[in-house]
């Protein structure tokens, strides 16, 4: 059984993912990000190194908890519009991507661990991942992330994961431009402190549409970029569609997403606390497969939280 297989075989241990990327490289390595892209330290030495002293600790992590890890290319922000912000063409984000994911499996290579290790092709937001803004029809996002996905697809990675996605329409494009190029696909929505998209529609409407919409074609879902507290009530119910959400990545913040932008000091909480946050996420969530964390947090919580686990596996 290959990587990708355990990683949603609900008999395997659950998986284990990073942190928040940006967040550390940020504030706990003071290193500056055009607008949170982290692709751009591939391109030199000392932002390799960083990246490489991120993943090392995460998989000591996942070798000493003998879990699988995902992997995450550096490019959610590599994307079209973002790239060309940046001050690269087309061809540039698509040789962008497939440098990330080649950084990646160097990265996997040099850590020969006995637990399963899955690339995973990280996809961002068209906009802002706190705010729609201006919302794209279902085949403009289609159009729009097919670019970066196939690019991904044509370097090699195991999946497609979709973070922080904030509306319905664009998750749905991209499932769409996944199967297009026979990608699994991973989508993961963000919600703000009352549980729902931050368009106000419910997390409940946001899974089920998309799996209407494409024929349940994404693997399963996840919420990322929100504190357990935000939508913890919205998941303590007995509903079909919550089999569907099958990951976390939790902020350590409280605070809302408008609070979280005009933050000039990282909010890192509490990592004991949101480890034991995830006890009744785990028993709310029965076919959760991948925990790990979002904006603000590091290796203690993601350590944290994975020591909530042997306690609440569902097998």
């Amino acid at each position: 059984m290959n990587a990708l297989a355990k990683l949603t075989d609900k008999n395997h241990p659950i998986f284990l993912t990073d942190a928040g990327l940006e967040t550390w490289l940020v504030f706990n390595r003071g290193i500056e990000l055009r607008d949170f892209a982290a692709f751009e330290l591939i391109h030199s030495e000392a932002g390799k190194a960083a990246l490489v002293d991120y993943w090392n600790e995460f998989l000591e992590l996942a070798q000493s908890q003998n879990r699988g890890f995902i992997l995450d290319t550096p490019t959610w922000r590599a994307s079209p519009d973002w790239c060309q912000k940046l001050g690269f063409d087309l061809h540039e984000m698509e040789e962008i991507n497939h440098d990330a994911t080649a950084f990646m499996h160097r990265i996997k290579d040099k850590h020969p661990i006995s637990t399963p290790l899955v690339i995973n092709g990280l996809v961002g937001p068209r906009g802002d991942g706190y705010l729609p803004g201006r919302l794209m029809s279902v085949n403009a996002a289609r159009a729009y992330h097919s670019a970066q996905i196939t690019a991904l697809a044509k370097a090699g990675v195991d999946m497609i994961s979709a973070l922080t996605m904030n509306n319905i329409a664009e998750a749905i494009g991209i499932a769409a431009a996944a199967k297009n190029v026979n990608i699994p696909c991973v989508i993961s929505f963000t919600v703000e402190t009352d549980g729902r998209l931050p368009t106000e529609q419910s997390l409940a409407d946001a899974i089920r549409q998309t799996d209407a919409a494409t024929e349940n074609y994404p693997l399963y879902y996840m919420v990322n970029c929100a504190h357990p507290d935000h939508f913890r009530d919205t998941v303590r119910k007995d509903a079909e569609w919550l089999q569907r959400i099958c990951g976390i990545r939790a902020n350590a913040s409280r605070m809302s997403h408008a609070e979280l932008d005009k933050a000039e000091e990282l909010d890192e909480g509490n990592p004991q606390e949101l480890g034991n946050l995830h006890r009744e996420l785990l028993s709310l969530l029965p076919n959760m497969r991948v925990l790990g964390g979002c904006c603000g947090t590091d290796h203690r919580h993601v350590a944290s939280i994975a020591n909530q686990i042997p306690r609440y596996q569902h097998t």
